[in-house]
């Protein structure tokens, strides 16, 4: 802090802090106590926070000026002072540097030994000559030996991959080293480079005078075509829009090819020093090209002048549509983006790092990208997570990542280089934590490059990264000034909050509700899709020890046909029928029993065989979708389509997804569509972070059918509320109780929190509150926001052991003891045995608050019933603790 209030940071935590210099404030906290002041040194100083939590790249990369500096240090030039010059090693260069016997960019000539630099055994002669520049030199200089000889020109990518190496080879202090040196090197050497700018450096290339000349010939030529009737409005229209949009591809190419490629404005946007980069230097050169109304519709007439050249009042006109949008955009999505981290902040915020092993079996599965489809590769994606199963090269069958490894950098690229197709790994979205998530299933800490520690808030760092970068998805009509871009990208946010909070997409796409074949039908302007399913059922209908069929195989038998009877039954056909009732096996009405007799359920064929008679019948279902002639059909007649497959273009909807398809496949398309919308502004975030949301999202289950459990039908009650209560009802030998997975917004997931605290600081207060009353619900205070709430510490982080440890004294001296408000303790076993999630006659309250839409922070299936116990489990509202109210 210096005089005047002015806050003096350091230039590579500017990324972190998301800050700059035009007028930002920035609060300044000081710990006060001695528990506050030692956290604050190991955990929160910049220099023990090298990675972005978000992806795991380095936060602290260089950038702007930095960049600048080093581009123009390491260029490597012909004909400059010193070309040719052999230097013994780094001094003797740098020296001849100093002195102004050599250029900064002339080609010279270094010897390198292998103490030196790691040179592969028989690939160089040891001393090697190596051609670099003084400035490489310079540049090598800063970095640890174990990293030299990096020989390449430096731009942005290029110092972001040479920090993340130093992390990943020599560890935090080093980095931090480096860091600082680059930056030093970066900033004196953008200073004396001079790089500087004017408008002259803006070269408005020749060919867009011959361009525009061919192209208005183009579109008069299309204009006298609609004039004599031989095509549309709606195709003059697209002619013209697709001949603009031609003519626009050509100047800006042109632009490039026209820079200096030693000029500055080249350099500045070639080495992503730049905020803006060759999209801007286009419009100020080249043609500004299309614009949009205020309806999102192409104008048909182009800005063709560039900024250089200077508008027309008509062109200026045309402008100011995509201009005001940008500002309007900039301002309204700005607080978009804050409520979508908001909410996705409360939906996650009890979400941490409670178990080591859950001992799932399930996971989910990378996989390669489908041709011309945009993805990172299966290594990269697989980078940080527990293998389910050993990982096999698909040609040699060597044994890439045994099972149960954590895949580091090493073995990502071991993938990435053996061609893997797919990987089976543990994820956040099927582990059975019973709260909470394990450590096997989340894998490394991004942000730390380790194991995640117990006790870490991983659902707040998801929300975090998730809702961070969401600003920049709104800020991109801004820059580009409203040009008719193939998509207009701020559809990005909307995109993505329609996604989390499970809504039906706009201009959604038709999916089949069958397998089955397509055929198209068209009425005017009237499209009908009909999917036909013609399949043979067949049901099973068993003979009793006594019973004797009366059909024989291949004959066909008719609905209600009497094909089997009992023996006595048999010799008398004339035996009266006396009782009908209903035989249910596997869920399903087979066959009607007529006294002792059997009777056919449908029409049908009949086959006799030992014990049982099988009807099989031939069934055909068929569903039909109207849509309009307008929509882009992704199938053609008589084309034969799966259950769930898409029919026309555009987003599913994710419940349809959910209903024909299952929870994984949902899960799975949630996950995929968000990262699809990031990848187009080249933004990385973690799938594990996504898959933290999805999770939440996906851990109620409606029940639909309450057998002889106490959960009332239409109620959505946590996963393993559900399960526990089925494993009472089988051990009873009594009827479960059925249901199906619901898949609720981040909102609606909000609302249906177990902590009415952490629900009632969300929204809709009042109604939280006397829902609560009513019910007399108790908050065990598991989450971060109710202990907030009430002042305590949060259980979380360095806060973690202390639960854990008051976990631990409280199995010790109460175990199976009720505590004082009489609900039960949930004590459990030492960590590693099975978890118990029985419901016993204590937990009738907390049945009937699943019921209400308790919080489990499921993700397994729910065949799976193998768990860790937690510390936090343990944890229980006694007056010691703080109970809810």
């Amino acid at each position: 802090l210096v005089r005047g209030s002015a806050i003096q940071i350091h230039p590579l935590v500017c990324t972190a802090f998301n800050a700059d210099f035009d007028g930002d404030q920035m609060a300044v906290h000081v710990p006060l106590s001695r528990a506050a002041q030692d956290e604050a040194r190991q955990l929160m100083m910049s220099s023990r926070n090298i990675l972005s939590p978000a992806d795991g790249s380095p936060i602290i990369s260089p950038s702007k000026d930095m960049v600048l500096g080093c581009y123009y240090l390491t260029e490597m030039q012909e004909g400059m002072r010193g070309e040719g010059k052999v230097f013994a090693d780094f001094e003797d260069a740098i020296t001849a540097l100093e002195h102004g016997a050599v250029d900064l960019h002339a080609r010279v000539k270094l010897r390198i030994t292998a103490a030196e630099f790691p040179i592969p055994a028989g690939e160089a002669p040891d001393p090697a000559v190596l051609e670099t520049t003084a400035g490489r030199i310079l540049l090598n200089n800063a970095l640890p030996m174990g990293l030299r000889f990096v020989n390449e020109r430096m731009d942005k990518g290029g110092l972001k991959r040479l920090i993340a190496a130093v992390f990943y080879n020599t560890g935090v202090d080093e980095t931090v080293r480096v860091a600082d040196q680059i930056k030093e090197l970066g900033m004196r050497w953008a200073t004396r480079s001079g790089v500087t700018m004017s408008i002259g450096d803006l070269v408005v290339p020749a060919v867009k005078r011959t361009v525009l000349t061919e192209t208005n010939a183009k579109v008069a030529s299309i204009n006298t075509n609609f004039a004599e009737g031989l095509i549309t409005e709606q195709e003059r229209y697209g002619l013209t829009v697709q001949s603009w949009t031609d003519a626009m591809s050509r100047v800006s190419a042109s632009v490039t090819e026209a820079l200096d490629r030693r000029g500055p404005v080249y350099m500045m946007g070639e080495s992503g020093a730049a905020k803006g980069n060759f999209d801007q230097i286009r419009q100020i050169a080249g043609m500004r090209g299309l614009m949009s109304d205020p309806s999102g519709r192409i104008i048909e007439m182009p800005v063709r002048s560039n900024f250089r050249e200077g508008l027309s009042v008509l062109e200026y006109f045309i402008s100011t549509h995509g201009a005001r949008k940008g500002l309007a955009d900039t301002a309204l999505r700005t607080a978009d983006s804050g409520y979508l981290t908001r909410r996705l902040v409360d939906v996650a915020q009890d979400v941490m790092v409670t178990e080591i092993d859950c001992g799932t079996p399930h996971g989910t599965v990378v996989r390669a990208a489908a041709p011309g489809e945009v993805a990172d590769s299966v290594g990269s994606r697989c980078f940080g997570r527990v293998t389910l199963e050993p990982v096999v090269h698909p040609t040699t069958g060597e044994v890439l990542v045994e099972a149960g490894a954590t895949i580091d950098r090493n073995l990502a690229s071991a993938i990435d280089k053996g061609k893997v197709l797919q990987v089976h790994v543990r994820s956040v979205m099927q582990c059975r934590a019973r709260r909470g998530i394990c450590q096997m299933c989340y894998g490394l800490d991004l942000g730390r490059n380790e194991l995640v520690a117990l006790g870490t808030a991983v659902g707040i760092i998801a929300a975090q990264s998730i809702g961070e970068p969401a600003t920049q998805l709104t800020m991109r009509t801004f820059h580009l000034g409203g040009i008719a871009a193939g998509t207009d990208i701020v559809q990005g946010l909307p995109r993505v909050e329609e996604l989390f909070e499970a809504r039906v997409p706009k201009g959604v796409a038709l999916a089949s509700d069958l397998n089955g074949t397509v055929e198209i039908h068209q009425d005017g302007d009237q499209l009908r899709i009909k999917v036909v399913s013609a399949h043979i059922r067949e049901h099973e209908i068993p003979l009793g020890k006594d019973q004797v069929a009366v059909v024989a195989s291949g004959d066909k038998v008719t609905r209600d046909q009497i094909v089997a009877v009992p023996r006595a039954q048999a010799e008398d056909p004339l035996q009266r029928k006396s009782r009908t009732k209903s035989k249910i096996v596997n869920k399903r009405l087979l066959a009607k029993v007529a006294g002792d007799g059997l009777v056919a359920v449908a029409d049908g064929t009949v086959e006799v065989r030992e014990g049982l008679i099988l009807l099989r019948k031939e069934v055909e279902e068929s569903v039909e979708y109207p849509t309009s002639s307008a929509a882009e059909l992704r199938v053609q007649n008589g084309q034969f389509v799966s259950k769930g497959d898409q029919l026309t273009e555009g987003p599913l909807n994710p419940q349809d997804i959910l209903r024909l398809r299952g929870r994984d496949a949902v899960q799975r398309y949630i996950v995929d569509e968000v990262q699809k919308v990031y990848r187009i502004v080249g933004v990385a975030v973690n799938d594990k972070h996504i898959e933290v949301i999805v999770r939440q999202m996906l851990r109620r289950i409606s029940v639909d059918a309450s057998g002889d459990t106490e959960l009332l039908p239409g109620k959505l009650v946590d996963q393993f509320v559900f399960e526990a209560a089925n494993r009472a009802m089988r051990t009873e030998s009594k009827k479960p109780a059925t249901g199906h997975w619901v898949l609720l917004g981040v909102t609606k997931a909000s609302l249906n929190n177990e902590s009415f605290l952490a629900a009632a600081s969300f929204q809709d207060t009042t109604r939280v509150l006397t829902e609560a009353v009513v019910e007399g619900r108790v908050d065990h205070l598991y989450g971060l926001k109710e202990n907030v709430i009430i002042g305590k510490l949060i259980p979380a982080g360095s806060g973690w052991q202390h639960y854990a440890d008051k976990a631990l004294a409280d199995q010790q001296a109460a175990a199976g003891v009720l505590t004082e408000d009489g609900s039960a303790a949930m004590l459990n076993a030492p960590r590693g045995a099975e978890l118990g999630l029985d419901v016993d006659e204590d937990e009738d309250e907390d049945e009937d608050e699943a019921e209400d839409g308790e919080e489990a922070l499921s993700g397994g299936r729910l065949a799976a019933e193998i768990g860790v116990p937690n510390a936090l489990d343990d944890v229980v509202a006694t007056p010691e603790s703080g109970s809810g109210p």
